[in-house]
Order: structure tokens, then C-alpha cells, then sequence
């Protein structure tokens, strides 16, 4: 397996990182809070490490796990350290109320990150209509994922793969706002009567 990087360390990074951890790759974590990183990669064992935040990342795959606000400002600061990484956006920017989104189409989160990214790194959006507890269960799921790079898209669909997920490729990153909306769906359905412990996904018939 491989080295996964994760910038944060809330609970979709605990999620991640104790999903890719069972399922064999390496983990580091990356947060400007380095004694709750600490207390992540302690937590999940494995060999899971702390990188300095704002440093190159081990791993070529690098999740961005921090809250939606703040994402584009910590692409920003990692600067160079991030060329030739994929970078794997799963920020969902929900209003107040997570009734809508703040984001526009054409103006996506991972449209942002992109253009703010170092050049030769590659955004990809992913998992973001996953509830981090389901994700943490570890049972068999579909993750839609959306992106411009070939080849970043075939490496993040073998590590879904990899964490016992069905990869769903949605197309180019001009879907990423549709990958946005998602979430939402996932939200209302929850809130109204399904739970938070569902997930999307699709059938052939």
C-alpha cells in the first residue's frame, strides 16, 4: 500500500485516516493543531505519523480535510509543497443552515483549490457525500469522485478501491458543485426520517 497524507485532523480525517489505516496504507497527518494530529495518529496506530503543516507531504495522495472556509487558504500556504500532488477535496460549503451552498456552479470549492494549487498538482473531488461515521464503519460503499486528470482520477479510484469502496466517476471538475449538492441530499434524507447512518449510492437495473 502507500503513504496518505491528510491536511486536518477533525473527524472526517479521523475517518479517512482509520479507514485507509485498517486497509493497510500508511498515514500522516498534517494540522496546525499538532497535539490533536498527535492524538489522531496515536489513536489509529499503524505507523500513522505527523508531518509539519505547510511542509511537501509524504504521500502523492494529500486529503484535504479542514472545514470548506478555510481550504483555499491552506492550499495557498502549502504553495510549492504541493506540485505533483493529487489533491482530494472532500469540503462540503453548506450555508447556516445546510440548506444550500455558498458555492456557485463553475465557482465549486475544488474549482478554487485548483486554480490556488502549485503547478502539476491535480484536485479531485471525492467522499464528501459520505458521513464520516458511515465512512468510519468500514462497510462496502460507492464514492462519486470528479476531476480533470486521467491519470489522478484512475490513482484516487484504486485507493477507494483499496478501503473496500466502488468508485463512481461523475466526469470533469466542473461536477464537483453537483458532488456539493450531493451532500446536501445526503443531509435532507437524514434529517427527514433515513438517519445518518445511510449513504448514497447507485444500482444498475
Amino acid at each position: 500500500m502507500s503513504t496518505i497524507s491528510i491536511i486536518g485532523s477533525g473527524t472526517m480525517a479521523a475517518a479517512i485516516g482509520t479507514r485507509a489505516a485498517k486497509h493497510g496504507h500508511t498515514i500522516e497527518f498534517m494540522s496546525r493543531n499538532t497535539a490533536k494530529a498527535q492524538a489522531l495518529a496515536d489513536q489509529i496506530g499503524n505507523g500513522a505519523t505527523v508531518g509539519t503543516f505547510g511542509a511537501r507531504p509524504a504521500g502523492d495522495i494529500v486529503i484535504v480535510a479542514v472545514l470548506y472556509a478555510g481550504a483555499v487558504d491552506v492550499v495557498t500556504h502549502y504553495g510549492d509543497a504541493l506540485a505533483g500532488k493529487i489533491l482530494v477535496d472532500i469540503t462540503n460549503p453548506f450555508n447556516a443552515d445546510a440548506s444550500g451552498l455558498v458555492t456557485t456552479q463553475g465557482n465549486s470549492v475544488s474549482q478554487q483549490i485548483a486554480t490556488a494549487a502549485a503547478e502539476g498538482a491535480h484536485v479531485v473531488k471525492a467522499v464528501n457525500s459520505i458521513f464520516g461515521g458511515v465512512l468510519a464503519g468500514d462497510g462496502p460503499l460507492d464514492a462519486f469522485f470528479a476531476g480533470d486528470s486521467a491519470e489522478a482520477k484512475t490513482r484516487v479510484a484504486a485507493f477507494l478501491v483499496s478501503l473496500d469502496m466502488r468508485p463512481l466517476d461523475a466526469g470533469g471538475l466542473e461536477m464537483a458543485h453537483a458532488l456539493e449538492w450531493a451532500g446536501i441530499l445526503l443531509v435532507g434524507l437524514a434529517r427527514n426520517g433515513a438517519g445518518f447512518d445511510i449513504a448514497l449510492g447507485a444500482a444498475v437495473r
